[in-house]
């Protein structure tokens, strides 16, 4: 008996090590996912939706994967300075300038963006916090 209690406490500690084990760009991939949740119901949600649907012709989808891949590198800017420029997406133009958030930090941008890319149908994995940051100091 107390063999097979030894032997199940050990077989125990093996698999809790196992499925504890997570990278460190899993971790961050989660912490950013969920401070950028908070971030976009509080600045994003109002037009572009709780599902990302959009608002009619006032605000654009964030459905649109296609848009968001081929966009990611001004996806920051986006965010941080807003923007004037007319946007096409799922072939619908949308000529409504959309709100800057200067207040927000980078690291919050950074965030922000990781959710909506990994949000609402979208799968496009971690963004580092770096890489945003580059981004935003290349912003036009």
């Amino acid at each position: 008996m107390r063999k097979y209690i030894i032997n199940s406490i050990f077989l125990i500690s093996i698999i809790a090590i196992i499925v504890s084990c997570q990278s460190q760009e899993t971790i961050d991939l989660q912490n950013y996912m969920s401070n950028g949740k908070d971030i976009y119901k509080a600045k994003c949600q109002n037009c572009h939706g709780e599902n990302g649907e959009g608002l009619g012709e006032l605000a654009p989808p964030l459905t649109d994967s296609v848009f968001l891949k081929t966009n990611k590198s001004r996806l920051a800017c986006f965010i941080k300075n807003g923007t004037n420029e007319p946007l096409i997406i799922n072939g619908k133009e949308y000529k409504e300038k959309m709100p800057a958030f200067p207040e927000l930090a980078d690291i919050d941008v950074a965030q922000v963006m990781v959710f909506v890319t990994n949000s609402f149908g979208n799968k496009q994995g971690f963004v580092p916090y770096s890489q945003v940051s580059k981004d935003l100091q290349n912003c036009k």
